[in-house]
């Protein structure tokens, strides 16, 4: 090549790479300008509004809608956290506040303690289940909403709060002092049988991996040899804490999540740091609709690596990262910065946020996009929707009758009445009313309202709608009214139908009042099918080997 061409070619590449950098220049300026002049316009609508409006406005309550509004376009977890609810979302990510440690709750005209937490102050100081709120400090809240309740029985640790509550007939009042408050990952833990240990992983807030590793030391001490890992109704939280639980059960230096964004500084991979508790103990991990984020890293990281067998229904599908960056004025912004992909490489989000915005709806992946990817023993995986069990359980389903004494609160409140009437129960493993205290209950029903439309019945009645608008109804009409009497329930038949549901439901109600939350999750654990499937597998080496080693079809 000679001199002069060789001259003119770097010309040109220069004056490219000019005109490229110019581009991108003012592409990058044109777009902050456009920011700089929205914000403007933004500022200027919402003070001109302050001023010419017939009505007085509140300017941060008009602002937080419109920036509320504005994350509502991008997904549902980007949102803004003004200072006021810095303490809520601190308790959500790690689980800890100040207060009196009670779950409370709204039953009828006001709100009463739905579950104080073993070991806290509302516990200690003898508050129980169904006390109804009278005041709080020198506030009446009868008629205030659950969060203003719970506002006024947070604050600073080790200071004084005076609560008055109804119970029965009786009025008591208790001073407490608020003490710092741990909300535990892990209610529960304990055995199946001998050799079968369980734990009930409920959040990843700070300790998470702690918590499960303290329960899986403990189980192993107690000579369990298989283990279930409930991550049932799980909504994620911390993505470090999912890193170290799945470190608990596969060795050192092996990928478990990999995080991948518009910027640099959030691509990153999680490996495992650490020498893990036991890499061979026999593994079942129970999943469901409502199993999301961290629980899906864990389950899905322990399936690509054929390390545990899942049991359960899909999982929910949020393969997203969020981020928080602090804000002027003490405000935070939760943000989506990137997605998360596990060992196999697949990412499971299954709603496409972006293509949701520009059609107005939210967008699943459809499956015929779903890509395969394949675990450590060559089983296909897909992506794009969730996790999917290995061995999948139909959900539980309850009769018509069941939700309606339970949304009614006759449950609850007959639950009530025994508990006062009664010192003791068994375990919550053993107990269940009997027979004679079910016909109790059944007594106890009567007057009180608790109708409800069968499956059946709202099948006829949507039929009859429907053949209400043909020409030919006159002539049909005998015959559906005569299938409408025939399919009419009986609410007394019912409750024989279905007594061992009911009677179960009554029981686990009323275990609640004596072993709170730790004893519901005992009480479920027999007939729990998703359990049962899952000691079915543990039972059966031969039958997990060929589920983890199965190759696709």
């Amino acid at each position: 090549m000679n001199k002069t061409i060789k001259n003119r070619l770097l010309l040109l590449v220069g004056a490219g790479l000019l005109i490229s950098g110019f581009f991108a220049f003012t592409v990058k300026n044109d777009k902050l300008f456009t920011l700089a002049k929205n914000i403007d316009i933004f500022a200027t609508l919402v003070r001109e509004l302050d001023s010419y409006y017939v009505d007085e406005i509140d300017p941060d309550e008009l602002v937080t809608i419109g920036i509320n509004a504005m994350l509502e376009e991008l997904d549902p977890y980007t949102e803004y956290v003004p200072e006021e609810e810095s303490a809520d979302f601190r308790m959500l990510t790690t689980g800890e506040y100040a207060g009196i440690g009670a779950l409370i709750g709204g039953r009828g005209d006001g709100n009463i303690i739905i579950m104080p937490y073993t070991g806290f102050p509302a516990q200690n100081a003898g508050l129980k289940i169904a006390d109804r709120l009278l005041r709080v400090d020198s506030v009446d809240v009868t008629e205030k909403v659950t969060s203003d309740v719970s506002e006024l029985l947070k604050g600073p640790a080790n200071t004084p709060v005076f609560i008055q509550v109804v119970r029965d007939r009786d009025t008591l009042e208790f001073n407490l002092m608020r003490k710092k408050i741990s909300l535990k990952n892990v209610p529960y833990y304990g055995k199946l049988d001998e050799k079968t240990g369980y734990i009930k992983l409920g959040d990843f807030t700070t300790n998470a991996s702690n918590e499960v590793r303290t329960a899986l030391v403990s189980l192993k001490e107690q000579g369990v040899e298989k283990l279930v890992l409930d991550l049932r109704d799980n909504p994620g939280g911390l993505l470090n804490e999912a890193v170290e639980i799945v470190n608990l059960f596969i060795p050192k230096g092996k990928e478990v999540v990999k995080t991948i964004g518009k910027l640099e500084n959030v691509n990153f991979t999680y490996k495992t740091t650490k020498t893990p508790v036991d890499k061979d103990i026999p593994l079942v991990v129970l999943i469901n609709e409502r199993s999301a984020s961290a629980s899906e890293i864990v389950a899905g990281a322990l399936q690509d690596y054929d390390r545990a067998v899942l049991v359960g229904r899909k999982s929910f599908g949020k393969g997203l990262v969020q981020t928080t960056i602090p804000l002027t004025y003490n405000a935070q912004m939760k943000v989506t910065t990137a997605k998360y992909y596990i060992p196999s490489g697949r990412c499971i989000q299954a709603i496409d946020y972006a293509q949701s915005r520009e059609n107005g709806e939210l967008i699943s992946v459809p499956d015929s996009l779903r890509k395969e990817f394949k675990t450590k023993n060559g089983r296909i995986v897909l992506d794009g929707a969730g996790i999917e069990p290995d061995s999948t359980v139909d959900a539980k389903s309850y009769a018509p009758i069941t939700y309606s004494l339970v949304a009614r609160n006759h449950v609850f409140d007959f639950g009530t009445e025994y508990f006062y009437k009664h010192p003791s129960i068994a375990n919550p493993r053993e107990f269940e009313i009997s027979d004679q205290e079910y016909e109790g209950f059944v007594s106890w029903l009567d007057g009180k309202e608790y109708d409800y439309t069968t499956y059946l019945e709202k099948s006829v009645e949507d039929m009859k709608k429907i053949a209400e608008k043909a020409p030919y109804y006159d002539e049909i009409k005998s015959q559906i009214d005569s299938l409408e009497k025939r399919v009419h329930h009986s609410k007394e038949q019912d409750l024989i139908t279905y007594k061992d549901e009911v009677k179960k439901v009554i029981s686990e109600e009323i275990i609640s009042r004596y072993y709170f939350q730790e004893g519901m999750i005992e009480a479920g654990l027999d007939e729990d099918k998703d359990i049962q499937q899952a000691m079915k597998l543990l039972d059966s080496p031969q039958l997990v080997r060929s589920i983890l080693t199965a190759s696709a079809p």
